[in-house]
């Protein structure tokens, strides 16, 4: 039986209009982690808030129908920008749980426009810290969501997101009361930008495929994997820590060929964009010596003595665990996109593009 340690709590979701912030909210609302007294859906884009809130209007979520009565329903949407300290302030009052899903991810766009990347990835952190620490106020759990490009980053994606997540762990040192952790994970099957969409949109459009490098590769996960990597941190982490899940992973060929199938579709070049790793790494060799295992997923503890336990590497993990590791074969993606329904975007997967 699962633990219903979500039971009775006020969660506020920063960013929550996005394909991971709707993934939380439906996996958070179907009450298989508990039923919330409270469900706040942050994010500065007006025009998905209206259509989450179309979306969720007259169903029946945790035994209460939703309905335009804004402020008085379980489910409540809120427009405001992580970047700015009071709508977050206001935003993280009388709430239990903070999950920080607000973020640039492009990595093309971060490194154009690399101070945009700073003021949403780590300005946005850091007032989530501030308005709870400096106000005490009696948040119990904050998880930052993070990414595999923060491990050895190479981009200004990557930089950002390394610095968030020390921005939350090293936030335990003077707060207490208040547990901060991060998870971190790989491309997300099918999330709004991602590889796949673009796949299928130049598959539709009768080509060719655009391949930055076919040797390139990437761990991947269904956002329902990504849920699950934040509840494990609810349910199973200490301060400081960040959870990482264990993935498959394919090359940037076979994701396009399982794609393609059998229709006569071309598959070109382009070379690597600004930014772009070969390989990901979900944990470097220098994170190895303050890891430990916990179920399917690995923690990675805080470097600072005043933060981590220093239970050392209790992993079976010898070096960084990279993308490159275990590769699957064209027959195991296929089947692995096979089981996501994602061979061919039609129907409820569409929703995933908004």
């Amino acid at each position: 039986m699962m633990n219903k340690f979500l039971d009775g709590k006020r969660i506020l979701i920063t960013g929550g209009t996005g394909s991971m912030g709707k993934t939380l909210v439906r996996r958070i609302l179907s009450g298989e982690r508990g039923v919330p007294q409270k469900v706040i859906v942050f994010s500065r884009d007006e025009g998905k808030h209206h259509q989450m809130r179309l979306d969720y209007l007259h169903k029946t979520v945790s035994t209460e129908e939703i309905t335009y009565n804004n402020f008085r329903n379980l489910l409540e949407f809120r427009v405001g920008d992580v970047r700015n300290y009071d709508d977050v302030l206001l935003a993280c009052q009388n709430v239990d749980i903070v999950i920080n899903a607000a973020a640039l991810k492009q990595v093309p766009s971060c490194e154009y426009f690399p101070f945009q990347a700073i003021q949403t990835n780590c300005i946005g952190a850091e007032n989530i810290v501030k308005a709870i620490t400096m106000n005490k106020l009696p948040v119990e759990k904050v998880v930052g969501i993070s990414t595999d490009k923060a491990a050895k980053p190479v981009n200004v994606m990557g930089m950002t997101k390394a610095l968030q997540e020390r921005i939350f762990t090293t936030a335990n040192v003077l707060n207490k009361e208040t547990s901060f952790m991060c998870v971190r994970y790989g491309n997300v099957l099918a999330s709004r930008g991602s590889v796949i969409p673009l796949f299928h949109e130049q598959i539709k459009s009768g080509g060719p495929v655009t391949l930055t490098d076919p040797t390139m590769t990437r761990f991947l996960l269904s956002l329902d994997d990504a849920v699950d990597t934040v509840f494990a941190v609810l349910e199973n982490g200490r301060p400081g820590d960040t959870f990482v899940p264990c993935a498959p992973s394919t090359t940037v060929e076979n994701l396009a060929k399982a794609l393609i199938g059998d229709k006569n579709i071309e598959m070109k070049v382009t070379g690597v964009r600004p930014g772009e790793k070969m390989h990901e790494i979900m944990i470097s060799e220098e994170e190895l010596h303050h890891c430990r295992r916990e179920g399917n997923y690995y923690a990675i503890e805080s470097m600072l003595p005043e933060v981590g336990t220093g239970a050392g590497n209790k992993t079976e993990l010898s070096k960084e665990y990279s993308s490159e590791d275990d590769v699957m074969a064209l027959e195991e993606t296929m089947a692995l996109l096979n089981k996501h329904n994602l061979l061919n975007l039609e129907g409820n997967n569409t929703e995933l593009l908004r």
